[in-house]
């Protein structure tokens, strides 16, 4: 049943709350003052309708905006976006009592984003290409994306119908990325399962006929007609298939300019989590570094990147779990900075090996808010001071945000508060 209700502010993740004698409800895509008509489902509402628009929206560019689950944001003002996606930041690490002032956010959207993953399904015999709806299995079907790259804006989701045609015998529910690289693009299947020798061969023809770089199963190169080359700094690296990549090309180049900023001085630093490289390169034009990163691909990449890179500082690589076996306090005393760039669950175990010991400079990285600032709290109660913290929005669009401070050894615990 169809109700009325009145918006007071927006949550973390961009939808609307409406606060009524039943509890909050939680309503996407609506913004504070708004009057809304919605249908109501446990806590969340699905909008029907604006009755009363605020002053700060604006007709999204996307048609899929809305049914599509990528992004929350389009019907903002640029202003007020920014605003809210900073003062979200702010709540967040008041929170945790930091209070360090953050810096300006840099909009790091650039041309786009380089990689997609588009799902093909096949309900009721039917194939389906597109990206998933909010919270839901349901896929929406799109035949080009405004956020990302040009090069897979409207050329991904051609690709990604060409393999669903050429695997839609099994009738498996099917996840393609595709990777903009300078070679052009590169391709992983996710959910086909083993394949015979035969039908290899089949997607060896198909990826020149889409004129594919690279093209794997699960990982497994299937056929590589070129290497998919990202430039990290100086070096050209070759990914492996379905690694970790910053979400844009804009947005790795801010991180890294602040990150190699914060340790022009520093002759050995650590680069922790560091996938194939993206700081770790770019650092070894200044400083000897060694980068540990739990993915052996992603170190094999590195190392070989840096070994065919000239003019680079030494650089050693190390495959480890740095969940499961951190770097130790005698390791990290070392270096004279850390760089930790953690998955959005944070480093809390590498964090406290990093607090008890005497590296003078930690500069972390982090795509969450919250694990950021339990992670930083923990150096900070150590005597580390977090002098910087510039925010990063190389997901716009979405709710969020890329997270850069910058700690430093004060040579005294902070008194208890």
């Amino acid at each position: 049943m169809a109700e009325q209700v009145i918006i007071e502010r927006l949550g973390a993740k961009a939808d609307g709350i409406a606060e009524t004698d039943g509890g909050h409800v939680f309503v996407p895509y609506t913004l504070p003052g708004e009057t809304v008509e919605i249908e109501r489902e446990d806590s969340r509402g699905r909008l029907l309708r604006v009755a009363q628009e605020s002053p700060e929206r604006e007709m999204p560019f996307c048609p899929y905006f809305g049914e599509c689950g990528g992004c929350a944001t389009q019907h903002m003002r640029e202003d007020f976006y920014r605003a809210w996606k900073r003062d979200t930041l702010v709540k967040t690490l008041q929170h945790a009592r930091i209070d360090t002032p953050i810096e300006a956010m840099i909009d790091a959207h650039g041309e786009g984003r380089r990689r997609v993953t588009l799902h093909v399904r096949f309900p009721e015999g039917v194939m389906q290409v597109g990206y998933m709806a909010a919270r839901s299995h349901h896929v929406v079907t799109i035949d080009h994306c405004p956020i990302a790259v040009p090069a897979l804006k409207h050329h991904a989701p051609i690709v990604a119908r060409a393999i669903g045609e050429h695997l839609k015998a099994g009738r498996k529910p099917l996840d393609i990325q595709v990777t903009a690289t300078l070679s052009g693009l590169d391709v992983d299947i996710r959910g086909h399962g083993p394949m015979k020798d035969k039908d290899r061969l089949r997607l060896v023809d198909l990826a020149a006929d889409l004129d594919l770089a690279r093209l794997s199963l699960h990982g497994d190169i299937v056929v590589e007609r070129r290497p998919p080359a990202i430039m990290m700094g100086r070096a050209s690296v070759i990914p492996p298939p379905g690694s970790f990549l910053q979400a844009t090309e804009r947005g790795e180049q801010a991180m890294a300019a602040l990150v190699v900023e914060a340790c022009a001085r520093a002759k050995r630093v650590a680069d922790l989590f560091s996938g194939c490289g993206p700081f770790a390169l770019r650092l070894a034009e200044r400083s000897e570094v060694h980068a540990v990163e739990t993915d052996k691909g992603s170190v094999a990449s590195l190392d070989k990147a840096a070994r065919m890179t000239q003019g680079l500082r030494r650089v050693t690589v190390e495959a480890r779990d740095l969940f499961r076996r951190p770097l130790l306090t005698p390791e990290l005393n070392a270096f004279d900075a850390v760089v930790i760039d953690p998955p959005r669950a944070g480093a809390e175990a590498q964090a406290r090996q990093i607090a008890a010991s005497k590296v003078p400079l930690v500069v972390s990285i982090s795509c969450d808010a919250a694990t950021f600032a339990r992670d930083a709290a923990i150096l900070i109660s150590s005597g580390y001071q977090l002098e910087r913290i510039v925010p990063v929005d190389q997901f716009k669009y979405s709710s969020h945000l890329e997270v850069v401070g910058v700690l430093r050894k004060s040579g005294k615990k902070p008194s208890a508060r």
